[in-house]
């Protein structure tokens, strides 16, 4: 006769199971003209390829990544809208909203998608999206070095004028490839950091509730 075992019951399967942890979800916002490569960038970080063809984006795309910060699993979304007006005026309004951070685009080669950066950032005034929103400028198709319009300087220039920090980059060239990652991993360090200093702040005054997870406000330098 087997002897008798410690007289407990075997742990369960919901013994096995980990605590359940929240992702966090931060909504990124691309802007700019058509043709200036929004699409590719998504592309590139999202899935690490530049796309063999593309079509005009009609209304609203995204993509998303899930990363990971200091320990943290962090679901990345990347929005990314029709440059063209037509295409656009039925889904404006909800591509806006609870927006966490905006990355405006342009093309290193024409000149005109960079002046019209300030068309695209009175749209994304108008649409209340608050000041503190952090907000990055990219230059992008820096491979096409004969055929650059517009200058680093002016763009710097520009960026630092709204209180944005400047990419060039090239989502078609794999050798870029990193500093597209660049761009949008920074602006989730940012979130992150910005998210965890407003919880800490929230907490040490009494009577404060706790804030949902991911709709923080922007800040003025980026941590990574």
């Amino acid at each position: 006769m087997a002897a008798g075992g410690g007289g407990g019951r075997p742990p369960g399967p919901e013994a096995s199971l980990e605590p359940y942890v929240q992702t966090r979800i931060f909504k990124i916002i691309v802007i700019g003209d058509s043709n200036v490569g929004k699409t590719c960038l998504t592309f590139r970080f999202c899935g690490g390829t530049f796309p063999d063809k593309t079509e005009a984006t009609i209304g609203v795309d995204f993509r998303e990544k899930t990363v990971e910060i200091e320990g943290e699993r962090i679901k990345v979304q990347v929005w990314d809208t029709a440059g063209q007006e037509r295409f656009r005026k039925s889904m404006v309004e909800h591509y806006y909203r609870n927006v966490h951070a905006v990355v405006f685009v342009y093309d290193v080669t024409k000149m005109t998608s960079f002046t019209n950066l300030k068309m695209w950032i009175e749209e994304c005034n108008g649409h209340a999206v608050p000041p503190l929103v952090p907000r990055v400028l990219v230059g992008n198709k820096c491979d096409l070095k004969d055929l650059i319009q517009v200058p680093s300087s002016m763009a710097l220039k520009f960026a630092d004028a709204h209180n944005m920090l400047l990419f060039e980059t090239s989502a078609k060239d794999p050798q870029e490839s990193q500093n597209v990652d660049a761009i949008f991993m920074c602006l989730a360090c940012r979130l992150k950091a910005q998210r965890s200093l407003l919880c800490r702040d929230l907490e040490g005054r009494p009577g404060q509730p706790r804030p949902e997870p991911a709709h923080g406000a922007g800040g003025r330098t980026c941590p990574c």
